[in-house]
């Protein structure tokens, strides 16, 4: 147990593993998987390890995905892009743009590889992967065939998808199909993004207003350790929104197609005065109050205590309940975030 997943995991909590396999492809990724449960372990897949919180030594093996490639095709419409799992999501947007197929700026700096976006979702700044997305390949892990699904089958919702329910676990994304059209359209409903002139404004200015709020609002994993936004944005009922918002006017809100309403958990969290507030080596960032960081010597029930405690102060605020966007690993794998700080 003594491989260390500190540097696999941006958190930079100080966690073992039995065992650590690093795959270049998908029988490599294949092989450990099947070794592993021959051995009656557990496997956990990773990709950059930006979206993960280890609770706990992992008692079985750890699968890094570092299948890479990138081939563009194209239509009459639109560029087609496969992109290998263990690619770098910033470093691809950045392909895209320097080749001249806008259309993922407003995606720039979210950390983690191309593999891990359909799982989530991924989205920021009025854009989510289910716009771009064509198909996801996987495999599945216990039989080696691979499959291919097209976007309406990854069932995309907020953060979420075909690969957190009945896929989890049991298949491993290889490769990500998109489909960016040619016919760029930039979306400016966001923050800074607002102040750009839609007639005027280029991709690469979409893209370098994306990085500029990024960077002036979310610490450096390198830096501070952290996962990124914490929590995800709750989504509440039209009639909950109405009483939440005659409590407080001046709240973000953003009416969906559904009729619910999401709300800003960063800006809930800002109300309840938690910047800067620290248990033990986590603290909230002073800047953006979305982020939690290891301010050093963070250890899991740091972030954990932490985590509990601004979702509390903020359900007695506001009766909204936080969940986690972080996943939460046990000693055998993935458990319930929301159990663990309830």
């Amino acid at each position: 147990m003594n491989h260390s997943l500190k540097p696999w995991n941006t958190f930079g909590i100080d966690r073992n593993a039995h065992r650590i396999v690093c795959a270049e492809n998908t029988q490599q990724l294949l092989n450990a998987w099947q070794e592993a449960v021959q051995k009656q372990q557990p496997v956990l897949i990773l990709g950059e390890g930006s979206n993960v919180l280890f609770l706990e030594d992992f008692s079985g093996t750890v699968i890094i995905n570092r299948i890479k490639g990138i081939d563009v095709h194209e239509d009459p419409t639109a560029w087609l892009v496969h992109v290998g799992a263990g690619e770098n999501w910033h470093n691809l947007v950045q392909y895209t743009l320097e080749n001249g197929m806008p259309g993922l700026e407003n995606l720039a700096l979210i950390p983690g590889c191309a593999g891990s976006s359909p799982i989530q979702n991924i989205g920021a700044y009025g854009v989510e992967l289910q716009r771009v997305c064509d198909y996801v390949d996987c495999v599945e892990l216990s039989s080696g065939k691979s499959q291919r699904l097209s976007a309406l089958a990854c069932r995309f919702g907020y953060r979420d998808s075909i690969f957190k329910h009945e896929y989890q676990d049991r298949f491993v994304i290889t490769a990500v199909g998109l489909r960016i059209a040619k016919s760029w359209q930039p979306v400016l409903t966001y923050g800074d993004l607002t102040r750009l002139d839609p007639a005027t404004v280029t991709p690469q200015q979409v893209f370098e207003t994306v990085c500029q709020m990024r960077t002036s609002k979310l610490p450096d994993p390198k830096v501070s350790g952290n996962a990124g936004s914490f929590f995800k944005n709750p989504v509440i009922t039209a009639q909950q929104a109405s009483a939440l918002l005659a409590a407080f006017p001046n709240a973000p809100h953003y009416p969906q197609a559904d009729g619910s309403v999401k709300l800003a958990a960063g800006w809930l969290i800002d109300q309840c005065q938690l910047k800067g507030m620290a248990i033990g080596g986590a603290a909230i960032h002073h800047l953006q109050a979305l982020v939690i960081v290891n301010t050093g010597q963070a250890v899991s029930s740091d972030v954990v205590e932490l985590a509990r405690h601004v979702r509390r102060r903020v359900g007695e605020k506001f009766n909204v309940w936080l969940e986690p966007e972080v996943r939460f690993i046990g000693q055998n794998g993935e458990v319930n975030a929301v159990e663990v700080i309830a």
